[in-house]
């Protein structure tokens, strides 16, 4: 089976039609009762607006050209009542809105995390963390607002905007054609304004992602920046990119609320004929005034609505925007699905074999030609080599952070190709060259390697890895919080910690990916007692570059520019007149160093 080191990606063609149907389809039925009350709430507000400009003909006509004042303390006490109702349903409407877009907003993050995790290690070693961060940030609220702009335009705005223009056509017909005249050209003002926004806003959100992004990975390694004196160079580089951002966002304010001069300036039009006309009306026709008043009424509540319609289109394509991109995400397909049919590993003495394995990463050409080894069930095989050869691409594929190209890979004679990576990874312990430490205390980063393990098996694989003493030297033992990524613990502290992680598995396979080569003396001293003790009676593929390992070793695997060119024990090897490894024994044996390469 052929596997790509990337996962694969859709295309961002997605037009707003197409994002507002599949956030509907996603999300619609989920919140239809809430959608249904805050539609209610909304028309409850368009229906009191139109009623408001409706009833202000009486209200001039009865109260001060009729002077009927038994008439105008029913009409007062109506106008009351409809604000009244309008503001409980305009509060109605907004705390609904809110919840289901804050629910949904909490859903996409839950699935993003879900979905996040099934993609494979490629896909996180071409994404820098810390603009993906940035950008799920900042686009995860486009698919709460495509929503939400979609039903307050529809069942507030527009409905109210038809009801507002029924009023306007009830009253005067000849009114409401002058204004229905300055429609055609702000519409093609504002299709226009929309094609250029969606483009630039897909810029500013990847450039508001670089900066957060570059600002995050500055503050994960301020102490490499500090050493290197890199501040000025640093503060230069992210200077162009905010710079870059500034600018975009300035383009971006400009044409969003370029629709505001050609609205303002065509409803200035529009306002300037209805008052000539009525004006004429009123002084040579000797028409009453309370038809004027009320379809004035109804045209200045309805230059609110029909303005947020008109910049509907604007904010459409800015929510869509963010939306599509997480859409991208979420599409992301991972090429490491387990096969069907994929049953459960049965792992028995762990015997690993290599068989004629090629991988390449993308199109870089092979890391690995042709590898063929067994590793012993409950031995140690140890991987040697110059680097670069494609040691540390052994270990990942074991537990099959990637696939290879060609060949199989067998634990007990079962190719993992054909079993659950679940099942697969339930039965490996893995110790990096850096070990990593997760937000929250010492004891729950031990107990990542097993969920359920109880209190005394944490502490007792902390003894097996010599960490117990000084984690009870810490301020809180095992209930002190390790800081980000444990920076206020030793590299040998975080490496035992990492240990003691992978001994609470107590799992048959151990992989040990350089271990120890990153640290001092004393430190590597502690941490190869700790992992002599996590290596007995398990099988260990190790990457070695300490002769002490090497030597130990049952079997000693010597790659080279990604193939195997030698296998056997230190004593073999190390005779073998010509060979990698006793030149590489040799080279140490003269320096009196204690690497390997």
């Amino acid at each position: 089976m052929k596997a790509k080191a990337t996962d694969q990606q859709t295309p961002d063609s997605e037009k707003v039609t197409d994002i507002l149907r599949r956030v509907i389809a996603e999300n619609g039925r989920e919140h239809v009762r809430g959608y249904a009350f805050a539609i209610l709430c909304l028309l409850t507000v368009a229906m009191t607006t139109a009623f408001t400009a409706w009833i202000m003909e009486s209200v001039v006509n009865e109260a001060f050209a009729n002077r009927r004042a038994d008439l105008v303390w029913i009409i007062c006490g109506s106008i009351f009542v409809a604000f009244v109702v309008r503001g409980f349903a305009g509060y109605g409407q907004a705390v609904t809105l809110a919840k289901i877009g804050n629910n949904i907003v909490a859903r996409y993050q839950t699935r993003l995390f879900a979905h996040l995790m099934t993609l494979s290690i490629g896909y996180f070693n071409e994404a820098r963390s810390g603009r993906l961060a940035a950008q799920l940030n900042q686009n995860i609220n486009g698919v709460r607002d495509v929503l939400n702009l979609t039903v307050t335009s529809l069942a507030r705005d527009l409905v109210t905007l038809i009801s507002l223009l029924a009023v306007m056509i009830y009253q005067d017909i000849v009114l409401s054609l002058i204004v229905f005249t300055v429609a055609p050209p702000l519409l093609l003002g504002l299709r226009y304004i929309s094609k250029r926004l969606r483009s630039v806003t897909k810029d500013a959100v990847i450039l508001n992602a670089h900066v957060l992004g570059a600002m995050q990975e500055t503050v994960q390694g301020i102490a490499i920046v500090k050493a290197f004196t890199m501040e000025p160079v640093l503060a230069g580089k992210i200077q162009k990119t905010i710079n870059a951002a500034e600018q975009r966002s300035n383009r971006i304010a400009r044409l969003s609320e370029r629709n505001g001069p050609l609205t303002e300036s065509l409803a200035g039009l529009s306002i300037a004929g209805v008052m000539a006309y009525a004006a004429y009306q009123a002084i040579y026709g000797g028409v009453l005034p309370g038809a004027f008043f009320s379809f004035v009424t109804a045209l200045l509540l309805a230059y609110e609505p029909a303005k947020r319609l008109a910049r509907l289109q604007v904010q459409m394509e800015r929510a869509a925007v963010n939306a599509r991109m997480i859409y991208e995400i979420l599409d992301t397909q991972p090429h490491q699905r387990d096969r069907a049919g994929a049953g459960q590993i049965k792992v028995g003495p762990a015997r690993i074999e290599f068989r004629n394995v090629t991988f390449s990463y993308g199109d870089t050409g092979p890391v690995l030609r042709d590898v063929s080894f067994i590793a012993e069930g409950g031995k140690t095989t140890a991987l040697v080599g110059p680097s670069g050869a494609g040691k540390s691409t052994v270990i990942t594929l074991v537990p099959r952070f990637y696939d290879p190209v060609e060949g199989q890979i067998l634990i007990d004679d079962q190719d993992i190709a054909d079993v659950t990576k679940t099942s697969l990874r339930q039965h490996i312990a893995y110790v990096s060259q850096q070990p990593y430490l997760f937000e929250g205390t010492i004891r729950d980063n031990i107990r990542y390697g097993r969920p359920e393990a109880t209190d005394a098996e944490i502490e007792e694989a902390a003894r097996l890895a010599n960490a117990h003493d000084f984690i009870l030297q810490q301020p809180l033992g095992y209930e002190t919080p390790v800081g980000e990524n444990g920076v206020t613990l030793s590299g040998g502290q975080r490496q035992r910690l990492s240990i003691a992680r992978a001994l609470v598995r107590n799992a048959p396979i151990l992989l040990l990916d350089e271990a120890t080569s990153a640290l001092d003396t004393e430190s590597e001293a502690l941490v190869q007692q700790a992992l002599d003790a996590a290596m007995a009676g398990r099988t260990v593929i190790v990457i070695a570059h300490r002769l002490s390992t090497v030597v130990n070793a049952d079997k000693i695997i010597v790659m080279q520019a990604g193939q195997v060119v030698e296998q056997g024990t230190h004593e073999s090897l190390a005779k073998q007149s010509g060979g990698l490894y006793a030149r590489l024994n040799n080279l140490q044996t003269v320096s009196g160093g204690q690497d390997l390469i």
